[in-house]
């Protein structure tokens, strides 16, 4: 029995000194890759080798391949720089546009409503196109010119038409033809060469409609504008509507030898309609077309007397009273300053005895240069400037007498033929 246990313990000893002896030989024995048995470390699992997973044979590790480096060549930089900014641009261009868009579309109205209507004239063209005629001036029995027209009042027994004085001058015989073909005489009740304004009447019969008088004070510049007449050959163009804008207002304009204040439009204006409607977008009448500036450098120039001018000459014709202008009793005309400048002065040619001139102390040869302190140009100038006054103002006016400068003060007074 004791021998029994003796063997039996002498047989575990014998066992784990085996089992240690395989530990330590199995420590000390080198790793070494299962594969292709190069020497590797404790904790690798790859064989740097190979790649082989040390736990699992069929498994080899995949290295990751180096990324290539793209270089880009300067002129693809510059246009991919480009396209760049192009991009920023327009996105920046888009945004500003429709804040600005929203930002106008957002403006306080709540003073003023304007409402554009670009429509057309037609209704405003109706209520003024029947009222204007055509004007045939005849010299001797032969149509010498033609003009343009418009009925502007009728009393009990005609209608009244007002033209220009040029359109008339040195008729013998003066037609006017109505837009239903209707042709009759008309009669001359006064003519003024210098403000160019005439007024003819025809039998009421014959009258289709008048015309609306505007009032010049309410217009604006840029105002819509549009005229009437029968432009160039009468029989072929009478009654044609131009359109334009009020171009500007109480313009001083020369018209052969004289000056006046009229209204500038771009309305086209071509000879025969002088003496025709200038008229607003209500189809009023606010001046009389009278002429343009023509020149391979002037576009869109015609000019109009303002319609309130127009009838303060108008009534003085019908209650048949003559034209008075202020008159000083002086003979003028224009010197040219040396042989070689195109400069003139106005020279008093002669002084009527006992006229506003000769009392004030003005003489034959004073050269005069201002009036009210305006300079005077040449003498058609000298008496736009005077004529600009009224009848019985007192007015200074400075010549230049013997190298001096004098200045005097003259009642206008209203007589003669002279200034």
């Amino acid at each position: 029995m004791e021998k029994d246990v003796k063997d039996s313990l002498n047989k575990e000893d014998d066992k784990k000194l085996k089992n240690d002896e395989t530990t330590e030989k199995e420590t000390n024995r080198e790793k070494r890759c299962i594969k292709c048995n190069n020497l590797l470390k404790d904790n690798d699992k790859y064989c740097i080798i190979c790649g082989t997973d040390q736990t699992n044979p069929g498994k080899v590790k995949k290295e990751k391949k180096p990324k290539k480096k793209v270089e880009l060549k300067p002129i693809q930089l510059v246009i991919i720089a480009s396209v760049i900014t192009l991009v920023v641009c327009m996105v920046l261009s888009f945004g500003l546009y429709m804040y600005l868009n929203d930002r106008n579309g957002n403006i306080d109205t709540s003073n003023k409503n304007v409402t554009i209507d670009d429509t057309g004239i037609a209704d405003a063209v109706s209520k003024v196109y029947d009222s204007v005629v055509v004007i045939e001036n005849y010299v001797s029995g032969r149509l010498y010119a033609t003009g343009s027209g418009f009925v502007y009042d009728t009393d009990n027994s005609y209608g009244y038409i007002l033209t220009n004085s040029h359109v008339v001058s040195g008729a013998t015989s003066l037609n006017v033809v109505f837009t239903n073909d209707e042709k009759v005489e008309a009669e001359v009740v006064g003519n003024d060469e210098y403000s160019d304004i005439a007024v003819l009447r025809v039998d009421k019969k014959y009258v289709t409609q008048v015309a609306i008088m505007g009032d010049n004070d309410k217009m604006r510049i840029g105002d819509t504008t549009f005229a009437i007449g029968a432009p160039l050959d009468s029989d072929t163009y009478s009654w044609s509507v131009t359109r334009g804008i009020l171009s500007g207002k109480d313009r001083v304009v020369s018209s052969s030898s004289s000056y006046m204040t009229v209204l500038q439009t771009d309305t086209p204006i071509n000879s025969g309609n002088s003496g025709g409607p200038l008229c607003n977008a209500n189809g009023e009448v606010i001046g009389i077309t009278n002429m343009k500036l023509a020149s391979d450098q002037i576009e869109g120039m015609g000019f109009a007397i303002p319609i309130e001018t127009a009838l303060e000459y108008a009534s003085q014709f019908t209650s048949g009273e003559d034209v008075r202008r202020p008159y000083i009793g002086v003979a003028i005309y224009d010197s040219a300053v040396s042989f070689f400048s195109s400069e003139t002065e106005v020279v008093i040619e002669s002084v009527e005895k006992d006229s506003p001139a000769e009392d004030a102390g003005l003489r034959s040869g004073d050269v005069i240069t201002k009036i009210e302190g305006d300079e005077v140009e040449n003498s058609s100038y000298f008496k736009y400037k005077l004529y600009g006054y009224d009848i019985g103002d007192t007015v200074k006016i400075t010549v230049e007498r013997n190298g001096k400068e004098r200045t005097f003060d003259v009642k206008l007074s209203s007589d003669a033929e002279n200034t």
